[in-house]
């Protein structure tokens, strides 16, 4: 009997696979349904790995970054607007890639839509790739006859996201590298340099002033007990990882986030950027609200917020707006709510929507480099008052003993 992967929402909001066996893909989906589970893709199994067969070759899509799909929508629906039909407009999009792996995918996909098949259709092979948001909206887009213009708006909002992290984490990296080396730097000297002259002082037979006493006894400890501390490390991070694939423990985690100094609120502006713009670009290309607020809330990526949207939503399918919920749910800033409401009265919801994200990006930024230039100095004040302590501790019986022999 075939076994088929799926990708599922759980009540969380947060996309979670698994497999189920079944003679066929409808019955595999049929015995899903009835258990209760909401599927956004099903597929075959493939074995474990980055690799997918499809028409006898192997397909790899390790290494295939999200700018690398962005820029392959760009360029294809630049084609698509030139007049090109869709399957020479992959088949040149193909060529374009060369030997990329990313090449491989869409020579799959213009293939399968060569035969007869959707883009969406042929985008839904690929779930490693293609996210649930990008196929629904090449579904919506191709419903409405405005493929190009879906394309585009997906090429944007991913360049969008990546131009965002790239940001993000090369403002991150330098204090991150300052901290991982100055700790190396640290333990070095306290499981390796120390010891040596704590023997030299000890043969001495001199009375140690304390902040040398201080510096050899945690020179001790790490020397006894380095392997304890890196293995009790070790374990907490492995649980406490585990504790976090837990509805439980993802909740509290997310919550946790959110209230942090200084990086909840940077997590809180990314999150609700994330939405705004999913969100607006959705409504955009033509889908519902109900199922674009469903597409969004693996993409928001905070389990406090999801449960907000699952309230959002409920009341939506009831028949209310969108502003009032969010406002009623207490976790979405105010700027938001009220946003959405003015779209809501001027029947431009999405336009307002993709304003929130650009400004919540351009706050994301500041608040990055403010961060940055705050982390920096407090790095250096920190590392340069531990190795001050050694250097300090280590000099006052040399001070003492030179006069003494004075």
């Amino acid at each position: 009997m075939p076994t088929f992967e799926y990708t599922a929402l759980n009540k969380l909001g947060r996309t979670e696979r698994g497999e189920v066996r079944a003679d066929s893909l409808d019955e595999a989906r049929r015995d899903l349904r009835a258990q209760h589970i909401h599927v956004l893709d099903i597929e075959a199994a493939v074995p474990a790995g980055a690799e997918h067969a499809a028409g006898g070759r192997r397909i790899r899509v390790r290494g295939i970054r999200t700018r690398d799909v962005a820029v392959a929508a760009r360029q294809l629906a630049t084609l698509l607007h030139a007049g090109m039909p869709l399957v020479p407009a992959l088949g040149a999009l193909v060529e374009q890639l060369a030997d990329r792996p990313l090449a491989q995918v869409f020579s799959a996909i213009r293939d399968k839509v060569n035969r007869g098949g959707t883009l969406a259709l042929a985008l839904e092979d690929h779930p490693r790739v293609f996210s649930v948001l990008f196929v629904n909206m090449v579904r919506a887009g191709e419903s409405a006859g405005a493929l190009e213009d879906v394309l585009l708006r997906l090429a944007e909002m991913l360049e969008k996201r990546a131009n965002l992290a790239g940001k993000v984490k090369s403002a991150l990296a330098y204090p991150l590298f300052m901290a991982i080396v100055g700790i190396l730097v640290v333990v070095f000297l306290l499981h390796f340099v120390i010891p040596s002259i704590a023997r030299l002082f000890e043969e001495m037979n001199r009375a140690l002033p304390w902040p040398t006493i201080l510096l050899i006894e945690v020179s001790e400890f790490f020397e006894k007990y380095l392997w304890a501390l890196l293995l009790a490390v070790g374990t907490a991070f492995v649980l406490a990882r585990l504790w976090v694939t837990t509805p439980r423990g993802r909740l509290a985690w997310d919550r946790l986030k959110l209230k942090i100094p200084l990086f909840g609120d940077l997590a809180l502006k990314i999150a609700v950027a994330r939405f705004a713009r999913t969100l607006g670009v959705l409504l955009a290309s033509g889908v519902s609200i109900l199922d674009a607020l469903d597409i969004v809330k693996p993409v928001v990526g905070n389990a406090v917020l999801v449960n907000a949207l699952d309230g959002v939503r409920n009341f939506v399918s009831h028949g209310e707006s969108i502003a009032d919920p969010l406002r009623r749910s207490g976790v979405f800033p105010p700027v938001v709510f009220h946003m959405i409401a003015v779209g809501e009265a001027s029947g431009g919801v999405e336009e307002g929507l993709i304003n929130v994200a650009d400004a919540y990006d351009n706050e994301v930024q500041s608040s990055v480099e403010a961060l940055t230039s705050l982390l920096e100095p407090t790095l250096i004040l920190v590392m340069g008052a531990v190795v001050g302590f050694i250097v300090l501790a280590i000099l006052l019986p040399i001070f003492d003993i030179n006069q003494a022999i004075h």
